[in-house]
């Protein structure tokens, strides 16, 4: 029974809000994991965002635009009016952005081998030369490593910020109650965002000690790193960042651990 549902009665936090925890909870229930699903992030257009309205009025001036995530994606074009403007050629991090975009009938042209930011800027410099003008819309918490690598061999980047990220306050009340209650046996993390939300959590209801208690697994070598600095221990990290390997490399460590 252990081999064939692993994660059996287990229950596991599943950080994404109802509306993208579908495919991550069903990889849980097959697994006969119980999913929690707890939006550690949730995010919100900036309002009046005037720096946007002008860059999208000039769109065709772009050589690229970059897309980092879906929710990129969906918030641009939450602003985004056709009128007529050549659209620039698309560069995305992500195989879910890439789809996000065909479904709007726009195709990427690059598409890096790894997600994460620093095998994006060293396969898209080529790409790239002095004078590339490159619109770079992002949430309010990201990094600015691609724009300043792209910057460094003379691309002009316009970094736009265009939405905030933020903890739901009803996710705040109940993580608290569940990790009190000791009712959560694995945590994930899919962004360094949803370890800073937890991590506040915990520290205001003083919950290190429930903590110590739970498996990990996170997405990323920028998430694991944000994990460690808060010095704790990762007991899941796949080398392909989807939640597909994330759940495999769970179980894996599970299944030798309870060996």
């Amino acid at each position: 029974m252990i081999k064939s549902l692993p994660l059996l009665d287990k229950k596991v936090l599943v950080p994404r809000g109802k509306d993208q925890a579908g495919s991550f909870s069903k990889l849980v229930e097959r697994a006969g994991g119980i999913p929690i699903e707890i939006p550690l992030i949730a995010f919100r257009p900036l309002e009046k965002n005037e720096r946007l309205l002008e860059a999208m009025k000039v769109l065709d001036t772009y050589d690229w635009i970059i897309f980092t995530s879906n929710v990129t994606v969906e918030t641009f074009f939450s602003f985004y009016e056709e009128a007529g403007v050549d659209f620039p050629k698309i560069a995305v991090i992500g195989k879910r952005t890439a789809e996000v975009l065909q479904e709007r009938g726009l195709r990427a042209e690059f598409v890096p081998s790894a997600y994460v930011a620093e095998v994006f800027a060293e396969e898209f410099l080529p790409y790239i030369h002095s004078g590339s003008r490159v619109l770079l819309p992002k949430g309010n918490l990201a990094r600015e490593y691609i724009a300043s690598t792209l910057s460094s061999v003379g691309a002009l980047v316009d970094e736009v910020v265009i939405y905030e990220t933020f903890m739901p306050e009803e996710s705040r009340v109940k993580l608290a109650g569940m990790l009190t209650d000791n009712q959560l046996d694995i945590l994930t993390f899919t962004s360094p965002s949803t370890v800073d939300h937890l991590m506040k959590v915990v520290k205001e209801y003083q919950l290190e000690e429930e903590l110590q208690k739970c498996v990990i697994g996170c997405i990323g070598p920028v998430t694991e790193k944000k994990l460690h600095g808060y010095g704790l221990t990762v007991h899941a990290s796949p080398e392909e960042y989807t939640v597909a390997e994330m759940i495999k490399s769970l179980i894996a460590y599970l299944e030798v651990s309870e060996d």
